[in-house]
């Protein structure tokens, strides 16, 4: 992929976020909130792995431990997937760092799968304070993303897992630490 097709693709990603984050804001503060997160509706996730069981997998984290999704069962679960080349991603993991910080003790466990080879990532995890684990891998990773509804590869594209294993919420592209914990509370 050419450079000006890749800024292009991220420019495209980014606006039809800003655009899933607003509707996503607009409808959370409306008197029509649900009091279950499966009643949001985030107009470019994919529609179709909502309401479903997510499927276990493995990979190895940065350490080169190999971890599966299901040591993490019975938690709220936020899977992200980013990679230290994406400015977007990189934006939005000090404030997942903070999400998990306060929500740790209430049951709440992110993820952080990166498109990139561990020796790629450690010094960022170190950089900007990573609290919570950080799987790697290649075509792996892609796979894991296609299973749990990214059919287009986007990043950063984020899951939110309930308690039972079920998905309740997709984003690609930026997701703020406004949205993504009003959905936490939602679950907690």
């Amino acid at each position: 992929m050419k450079q000006w097709q890749l800024i292009f693709a991220v420019l495209v990603v980014s606006l039809l976020s800003a655009f899933g984050g607003y509707q996503l804001h607009q409808y959370l503060k409306s008197d029509k909130k649900s009091e279950t997160v499966k009643a949001i509706h985030n107009p470019i996730a994919p529609e179709s792995v909502i309401g479903t069981k997510a499927e276990d997998f493995s990979l190895p984290d940065s350490n080169g431990e190999l971890r599966s999704l299901s040591e993490w069962q019975n938690k709220i679960i936020v899977i992200n997937f980013w990679a230290t080349w994406c400015a977007p991603c990189r934006e939005e993991i000090p404030a997942f760092v903070e999400l998990q910080q306060q929500y740790r003790d209430k049951g709440l466990q992110f993820i952080g799968i990166a498109l990139q080879e561990a020796k790629e990532v450690r010094g960022f995890l170190e950089e900007f304070n990573v609290n919570y684990p950080s799987l790697v891998g290649g075509d792996e990773v892609i796979q894991a993303a296609k299973r749990l509804g990214n059919d287009i590869g986007a990043l950063p594209y984020t899951v939110i897992i309930d308690t039972s294993g079920e998905i309740v919420f997709t984003r690609r592209g930026p997701l703020s630490k406004t949205d993504a914990e009003s959905v936490i509370k939602t679950l907690l």
